[in-house]
């Protein structure tokens, strides 16, 4: 006899074999057997098929209502701009207050530049397999599976793409004025696809060096779940709903930090606000603009200059065959040197259309990463500025919204101090890769004209 659930939890079927089930709605149960974290089941339109298990809560006569839920509440809402909080809310706020640990303090220093994040004393990365394709349910179910091992445990733990979706939802709801980098984006055909796999993984990589290299998102509980947690099932589980029960999250996130002594000087914020507001409008339009003249280039390089260099290098052996036809014994040589000439120019052709990959890709994809990072910002700026609103439009209660907006003000300015010295250290680097490799393909093109030249010695 089939069972009946509740579910806890929206979930959204993205596979074949799996159904759609919405929070509140009454499903079937065909066995509480699980299989590596899914049921199967029919949800209340008659569809039947596989659901994560921990997304719902079986119903049984003699457990309350109150216990069929496990004493879970339903998952938290993302919102992007978390200063429209209301008054329920901010009281809510001020009992979380009373519970925040000293574990959970995050600090901001003040630096030679202003507001930073205190620097992370146990710094780490995390390095991303190539991902391995993955079956269950007898193979009903296909998916790819990437090994993680960060440095500061060094024991590999799996992880899908469905994973890090569900951690970046958690990081953007616990973290209100931190720009948590965009992931790759998801593809509904063709994801087993070569192509698209080598993508994401670099995408991934570079969403993992960002989230490793933050002060604050790489030491949250849950990203260290996330990069700790082994293939324990329960433990696993245990640790998502801990995530998605936190309280400290959205403008609760702020009882979580702790200022400078000296207050800042509110004007100056609101200039400082401004003069970042206009250098990312900037930032975003100069990105777009070079991002299509990346792509127009890196076109003409595998289309265009390859095939003008293959036309060249046929001409040179057309050439060499006509000498060919003179059959005069001293002009053997210089037939097989044009040939040879002609052979390089193709092989140079080739040189271009495969060059794109190796500097101008890398150089997409990190301004696409950025303008994520960019897009971030109206939404973090918002919040600061809603705070600075209030405290002009309230002077009766200037102290306590004053100290509050200080907090926001000295968070907001913290990240964007670290944005500005991630972007220093990313664009250099990627700059430098870029040279390099262009150094190297064009000594690659010169080694191999000389080839060519030596072919024309008179003792050959």
């Amino acid at each position: 006899m089939a069972l009946k659930a509740k579910v806890l939890y929206d979930f959204h079927a993205e596979n074949p074999g799996e159904i759609s089930i919405a929070e509140n709605e009454l499903v079937s149960v065909f066995t509480e057997e699980e299989l590596d974290g899914w049921l199967e089941g029919e949800n209340s339109r008659g569809e039947v098929g596989l659901f994560p298990a921990s997304y719902v809560d079986i119903i049984r006569d003699h457990i309350s209502t109150s216990a069929s839920n496990n004493g879970f509440s339903s998952p938290k809402t993302i919102t992007q701009s978390p200063a429209r909080t209301s008054s329920s809310d901010s009281q809510r706020g001020f009992k979380a207050s009373a519970f925040v640990k000293d574990g959970d303090k995050i600090v901001v220093v003040m630096g030679s530049n202003g507001p930073e994040w205190q620097e992370d004393p146990y710094p780490f990365t995390c390095t991303i397999d190539d991902p391995t394709k993955q079956t269950k349910f007898k193979g009903m179910k296909s998916y790819m599976s990437y090994g993680l091992t960060p440095t500061h445990t060094n024991i590999q733990v799996n992880r899908r793409y469905k994973h890090f979706d569900w951690l970046y939802a958690r990081l953007v709801e616990r973290f209100p004025v931190i720009s948590v980098p965009h992931l790759p984006e998801k593809q509904a055909t063709g994801r087993f696809e070569e192509d698209f796999i080598s993508k994401r993984r670099k995408g991934l990589i570079w969403w993992m060096n960002h989230m490793t290299s933050h002060p604050v998102l790489a030491h949250c509980d849950v990203f260290q779940h996330f990069l700790t947690c082994g293939a324990d099932e329960k433990a696993w589980k245990m640790g998502k709903r801990r995530a998605e029960r936190d309280d400290l999250v959205g403008a609760n996130f702020f009882f979580t930090i702790s200022t400078p002594t000296v207050p800042l000087d509110l004007q100056e914020v609101e200039n400082n606000i401004e003069g970042f507001k206009t250098f990312t409008k900037k930032m975003d339009e100069n990105i777009v603009s070079m991002n299509t003249t990346i792509t127009e280039f890196s076109r003409k390089q595998m289309t265009g200059f390859k095939k003008e260099y293959q036309k060249v290098g046929q001409s040179f052996r057309l050439l060499g065959q006509v000498f060919e036809l003179d059959q005069q014994a001293h002009s053997a040589g210089l037939n097989k040197a044009l040939a040879y000439t002609g052979e390089a120019y193709e092989a140079i052709g080739e040189y271009f259309a495969e060059q794109p990959r190796q500097d101008l890709e890398p150089i997409s994809d990190l301004l696409d990463l950025y303008r994520g990072h960019l897009a971030n910002y109206p939404d973090i700026i918002h919040v600061q500025k809603g705070a600075l609103t209030k405290v002009k439009d309230c002077p009766k209660q200037e102290g306590e919204l004053h100290e509050r907006c200080n907090i926001i003000s000295c968070a907001t300015l913290a990240e964007i101090q670290h944005f500005h010295r991630t972007r220093v250290r990313d664009f250099r680097s990627q700059m430098q890769h870029h040279l390099r490799q262009q150094i190297i393909f064009f000594q690659k093109i010169t080694a191999k004209l000389e080839e060519a030249l030596h072919k024309y010695d008179d003792d050959q």
